[in-house]
């Protein structure tokens, strides 16, 4: 009899210890994590509950990494996705490690300016330091394959807009979401467009919207650059627009177009090519393709800017001529054919 009380007590005292150590754990892990203010934590590949554990205690945010095991018993259904998270103060780990299983990791945004080629969208996205870049020094065709685009070249098919990523993402993944997003755009913006337009497909029209994204200083003005260059299709003018002959230059462009330049042989020298140049010669933004589908009202068939980003418009070469002898001759000192902090 004695020896019956003597282990019911031992377990009773076994119990009460458990139970006074489950609560403990219990209360470690509901309580607030003492952080007073947002730290971003990583949860790399091949994390366990352990491993978390350990990095969270070294970097004291738990007492002890036997803390993730027990919160993972209690959800034995949570899986920790990989990503950074950003753990707020009076978040418990209870909180945490649910974070870490909802996928809901840090989001940053690049920015994808209109104008630039694809070529600067993929060092924008370097220049960021947490893409991983697959496609840097690949040629035009092997993008386009890495890409699934329909075109073997890609210049002008990725909407110009602002992207969220997840650190570690690929430059593939955000453009092929810009390309998704222009397609879109294109084709809804195509069913809306005006009349007569000498447009054989959306491409073409997204080739000029290139081409008016490039000229246009000032925003308001590309309605009417875009009917300037539509009007000089109309009347089989050719479209003599600097920025696709310093496109089709590339890289032998020193930042000086001169008279040899504007000689040049290349398919986007539109001084010797009619009609438009074969692709887009810059990703653009929405606004640059309404108004190449919906241009603005003007008889205007020559343009020229003024320097201050931007341009006076002219009915005739001679009117045009006097413009250019005023604003290209006699240049300001603080001259220059767009804005500053454009594009």
């Amino acid at each position: 009899m004695a020896l019956f009380k003597w282990f019911f007590r031992l377990a009773l005292l076994a119990i009460t210890l458990i139970a006074c150590a489950s609560g403990y754990l219990y209360h470690l892990i509901t309580s607030p994590i003492t952080i007073t203010e947002q730290q971003v934590f990583e949860v790399r590949s091949g994390d366990t509950a352990y491993s978390l554990g350990a990095s969270l205690s070294e970097q004291g945010l738990i007492p002890h990494p036997v803390l993730t095991r027990v919160s993972a018993k209690l959800h034995p259904e949570w899986i920790p996705k990989v990503g950074q998270y950003a753990i707020e103060p009076n978040m418990t780990l209870l909180d945490v490690m649910a974070l870490f299983d909802s996928g809901q990791s840090i989001f940053y945004t690049v920015t994808l300016l209109e104008g630039k080629t694809t070529q600067e969208f993929l060092a924008a996205m370097q220049a960021k330091g947490n893409i991983k870049m697959t496609l840097m020094g690949r040629s035009a065709e092997e993008i386009s394959t890495a890409l699934a685009l329909d075109t073997p070249h890609p210049e002008g098919m990725f909407f110009a807009n602002t992207y969220r990523y997840h650190k570690g993402d690929t430059d593939v993944s955000i453009l092929k979401h810009a390309n998704q997003l222009l397609d879109q755009t294109l084709t809804n913006l195509w069913e809306t467009k005006a009349e007569n337009l000498p447009y054989q497909s959306p491409y073409d029209a997204l080739i000029m919207a290139s081409i008016i994204e490039k000229e246009t200083g000032v925003p308001e003005e590309r309605p009417l650059i875009a009917r300037v260059f539509i009007s000089r299709l109309e009347k089989k003018m050719r479209l003599q627009t600097d920025p696709t002959v310093i496109y089709g230059l590339g890289e032998n462009f020193d930042g000086n177009l001169t008279r040899k330049s504007l000689r040049s042989d290349t398919p986007y020298n539109t001084y010797k090519i009619s009609g438009l140049p074969p692709t887009p010669i810059a990703n653009v933004g929405r606004e640059a393709i309404v108004a190449a589908l919906n241009p603005g009202k003007t008889t205007a068939l020559y343009f020229v800017a003024k320097g201050d980003g931007s341009h006076t418009f002219s009915d005739t070469l001679s009117q045009h001529n006097d413009a250019v002898r005023q604003y290209q001759f006699k240049r300001r000192e603080d001259y220059r054919s767009t804005p500053e902090n454009t594009k």
